[in-house]
């Protein structure tokens, strides 16, 4: 079991085109923008210094170039990481989709023809239960709507939870424990300090 200084740094990936333009980016395999690539360099100047006994990443290359940019190239791909599932929702805005669904909410709702929160909770749930096995502090590189849920698990909250969770892109976030393994906390959300 996971000692109980151990802490999970959480790094969402860098700016995308359609990060810029509020589009849903799930499965499509965007490139970063040269802005966000040099956000992801300074994100690496941001953990500088810090040692990590394992780093993992999504395989899509949003994220696996922001792990790389930062330093961490030889991160280890987790498909578990991946984004969000937005099915008929990829590449449309929150507007868009709320003029077909004015109600709609993903943490509540899911994605037709994609993952529902069901679903993105299961991918999650393993994510943290292989977390808490390892020994010593873990950097995940990841996306924005995932490491909401993510996170919001690993406080043991349902993962509708995420909606309150804003994260920006290159954001660096901490989760970890109080006393021990029983006393999961949020150290540090949404941290861009480091972002130009």
């Amino acid at each position: 079991m996971a000692e109980s200084t151990q802490e999970i740094y959480l790094a969402r990936h860098g700016e995308t085109a359609w990060s810029l333009t509020g589009q849903h980016t799930g499965l499509t395999d965007l490139p970063l923008t040269p802005h966000g690539e040099q956000n992801a360099r300074a994100l690496g100047q941001r953990l500088r210094g810090m040692e990590f006994a394992h780093v993992f990443a999504s395989p899509l290359q949003r994220a696996a170039r922001t792990a790389a940019l930062a330093g961490f190239a030889a991160a280890i791909p987790d498909t578990d990481l991946t984004e969000w599932h937005y099915g008929d929702y990829e590449g449309k805005t929150t507007r868009e989709i709320r003029q077909e669904r004015p109600d709609w909410d993903i943490f509540r709702d899911g994605c037709p023809g994609g993952e529902s929160v069901t679903d993105v909770a299961a991918r999650a749930d393993r994510v943290v239960a292989r977390l808490r096995a390892l020994d010593g502090h873990v950097l995940v590189f990841s996306h924005g709507h995932f490491l909401r849920v993510l996170a919001a698990r690993w406080l043991a909250l349902n993962a509708s939870a995420g909606r309150y969770l804003m994260l920006s892109t290159a954001a660096l976030s901490t989760v970890g424990y109080e006393h021990g393994p029983c006393d999961p906390v949020l150290r540090l959300w949404n941290d861009c300090r480091h972002v130009q």
